[in-house]
């Protein structure tokens, strides 16, 4: 009990294939997710980094991202579950245009009818004009550009110690993080326990807690845990669900 293994992280991916199929077939307008263990997942025989690669993969779907969502503060991320290195070299003109785009058609499936989405910067100060790195300038900025000409409220690139404060304070309605570690520390400071993770850019909709597995609580007594976000992603992905079907309608 509360150790990784192999039949566990074998049932919690056919859990979700299952769920996957019920909602491609409509007999589900969306899903919601407990956290699974990656190590266990792997034991299990199947190689996935997380929960996005696995949908995205069950769906057939090339182009999503990962949307956090606390209280006033929305983020999704350029790349996740990758080396620091590896998100540096993922920063692409493509890559972000496609985030931005992303966020922009999420965020209205979520009510915003005109979202206003704010880019961070890869480098300390968004590159400080070219000192600091030539990303902001030759990468980032050229993007938010050519998303502006397809009709986006973007702004940025603006310097990752100062985006998410003016997010919270309602400046903009997503933050478009360069990787993993810098959107997700904002989020967590900002409200561990009503974290909501969502799978943007797949045919169907799913929502997940934005934490992991807690093996320490494993055989605990009942009401040790806390249910917040799950609470919460319950909540996101009904709301999510009356979205799409007032745009279908």
């Amino acid at each position: 009990m509360g150790e990784p293994q192999a039949a566990a992280g074998k049932a919690c991916v056919e859990y979700i294939k299952k769920a996957v199929e019920l909602a491609i077939a409509g007999e589900l307008d969306a899903i919601v997710t407990g956290p699974i263990n990656k190590k266990a997942m792997n034991m299990g025989g199947y190689k996935y980094s997380g929960h996005t690669e696995l949908l995205a993969h069950l769906t057939k779907t090339q182009d999503f991202a990962m949307l956090l969502v606390t209280g006033p503060l929305k983020v999704i991320h350029v790349s996740t579950h990758v080396s620091l290195k590896e998100a540096i070299r993922r920063v692409t003109k493509e890559r972000v245009i496609t985030v931005v785009t992303l966020a922009s058609q999420a965020l209205q499936e979520m009510g915003v009818t005109n979202p206003r989405i704010a880019v961070a910067g890869l480098n300390p100060h968004a590159g400080e004009d070219g000192m600091f790195g030539r990303e902001e300038i030759e990468i980032i900025t050229p993007a938010i550009q050519a998303a502006r000409k397809e009709g986006i409220n973007v702004a940025g690139p603006i310097a990752p110690d100062t985006v998410f404060l003016r997010a919270k304070r309602g400046e903009y309605d997503v933050v478009i993080a360069m990787y993993h570690d810098q959107g997700h520390v904002a989020i967590k400071m900002l409200g561990f326990e009503l974290g909501v993770n969502v799978s943007i850019g797949l045919p169907i909709i799913r929502t997940s807690v934005d934490h992991g597995t807690a093996y320490r609580r494993a055989g605990l007594r009942l009401g040790t845990g806390d249910p917040s976000s799950l609470m919460e992603a319950t909540k996101l992905a009904a709301q999510m669900a009356i979205g799409r079907r007032k745009r279908m309608q």
